[in-house]
């Protein structure tokens, strides 16, 4: 393995496809980490040329995460999580931030990416309150049938449905709904679904300018990654309600209606990441 600085690590386990770009590998260089090799540096090289602010708007998705998880597990008493497309483990992670609030929440991860997989069941060995399911996000039945998910959530109490910066990863809306739909009605009541998302408003602004750059940009290695319109994310939660302060970005999501102070200071145009959340009666 080879870090940023060009530095000889281990060899990677031979699942693991060196030469492909992973997106959960470029993610967790956003965020600083060292698990990435030379094609995933080549497409962080091609996202900081057209969006230099993004390693900033990954590291708000983690607060954002860490506010909505923070905010189920102490406010509405969520004693359970299914962190879809989990991504590679880093500061912060959903067990980490719910086990600080409440020590026997249970969690369970999901990711199909090699990479993940291999980090992801070292969970195992030190915390019995945590799982990992090697199962693709976008096939319900195969996550929900997963051993991690049957023995280690409770299907008839509620549970929180953490899907950060997944799903505009399915390009096509309507599979997308199709996927989100299979899980809404799976939920137990009472459950919550956690969403960020991409968002190109394609109004013409310079924020769609900026989304349409970037995911041209990175079309050829990541071809199924979509932004979409406010109104195209807001139908991933089906009939659910979205709780205040509604779809809006990262650092302005805040249930108590408290402004961010911390909310870096950046050109609003290249803060094009979205979020929600909302409730299952």
């Amino acid at each position: 393995m080879i870090d940023p600085a060009g530095d000889d690590r281990n060899e990677p386990p031979p699942s693991i496809d060196v030469t492909k770009p992973s997106v959960a590998r470029v993610y967790d260089m956003l965020l600083g980490g060292k698990d990435n090799y030379e094609s995933d540096r080549v497409i962080y090289r091609q996202i900081m040329e057209v969006a230099p602010d993004l390693p900033v708007w990954a590291r708000e998705n983690r607060r954002w995460l860490q506010r909505a998880v923070s905010w189920l597990t102490r406010e509405h008493r969520i004693s359970q999580f299914l962190d879809l497309g989990a991504g590679l483990p880093t500061a912060q992670n959903t067990h980490q931030i719910a086990q600080g609030i409440n020590p026997v929440t249970k969690v369970v991860y999901v990711d199909n990416d090699p990479s993940v997989i291999a980090h992801g069941r070292a969970l195992l060995l030190d915390n019995e309150y945590t799982d990992f399911a090697a199962a693709d996000f976008t096939r319900p039945h195969q996550v929900l049938s997963d051993e991690a998910v049957v023995v280690g959530l409770d299907a008839d109490r509620p549970f929180g449905l953490i899907e950060a910066l997944v799903l505009h990863h399915v390009p096509d809306l309507d599979h997308a709904r199709e996927i989100q739909a299979a899980y809404l009605d799976k939920l137990p009541s009472g459950s919550f679904v956690a969403i960020s998302h991409a968002c190109n408003p394609r109004d013409g602004s310079e924020t769609a300018r900026v989304a349409e750059a970037f995911e041209q940009r990175l079309a050829p290695s990541f071809p199924d990654l979509r932004f979409r319109t406010p109104e195209e994310i807001l139908s991933l939660f089906g009939d659910l309600k979205v709780l205040s302060p509604g779809l809006v970005r990262l650092s302005d999501w805040n249930p108590y209606g408290e402004v961010d102070l911390e909310a870096p200071d950046i050109d609003d145009a290249s803060n094009f990441l979205y979020c929600a959340v909302a409730r299952k009666p």
